[in-house]
């Protein structure tokens, strides 16, 4: 058994908080930046581009017209939860030339959003598929844009062909309240997925 000496006045140090990686993933366009700058406490790390002409083939901009910057590695925010709880975040590239960064960063994570656009719900498809085929647990957020048609939550589960136990919650990416508790979502989910993980299988 190992003894530490005391501290004078019998103070105890704070116990440092739990951090935990979480991704933010999904289509181009769909939010990512805007999520994790709308709940980041620290001023985001971003890896913004502007689009060129030589990459509108490239980059469709079909249901996003407005759009003008791409991700080209990462967006990186950070918030607390509570005391003992701290999420840093990594938002990924949305196009498949970028997806080679993926899987590092996808190394460590407790779990991911895969954020969804109603206007151009295929675009995430390819993120749901991958952490899939990785068993990271993942939430979908829908990502209620102001233009967008809205839909029975049931209607959209259907529609991604998502598996029952996976959250499927409606957002807007912009208000803080609403991105954190998709991340609460998120952290819920996976450390009840990691529960079942480690539970004892009858023999």
């Amino acid at each position: 058994m190992v003894f530490g000496r005391s501290k004078r006045g019998g103070r105890t140090a704070p116990a440092e908080p739990v951090t935990l990686k979480i991704l933010v993933a999904g289509g181009f366009g769909v939010g990512k930046t805007t999520l994790v700058g709308a709940v980041s406490e620290i001023r985001p790390l971003r890896t913004e581009e502007l689009l060129t002409e030589a990459s509108r083939p490239l980059d469709s901009t079909k249901g996003v017209e407005s759009k003008s910057t791409t991700t080209v590695a990462m967006d990186f925010g950070r918030i607390t939860i509570n005391d003992g709880l701290v999420l840093y975040l990594f938002g990924t590239p949305g196009q498949d030339r970028f997806w080679f960064l993926w899987d590092e960063l996808a190394t460590g994570a407790l779990g991911a959003v895969v954020l969804a656009d109603t206007r151009r719900l295929d675009n995430c498809f390819a993120a749901i598929d991958y952490f899939e085929r990785r068993s990271i647990p993942f939430t979908v957020a829908v990502n209620c844009f102001d233009d967008a048609e809205r839909y029975p939550a049931e209607t959209l589960r259907e529609a991604l062909d998502l598996d029952g136990g996976v959250p499927l919650l409606l957002c807007d990416a912009r208000q803080r309240e609403s991105a954190r508790d998709v991340l609460i979502s998120v952290v819920e989910h996976a450390m009840h997925h990691a529960s079942l993980a480690g539970a004892p299988t009858d023999n």
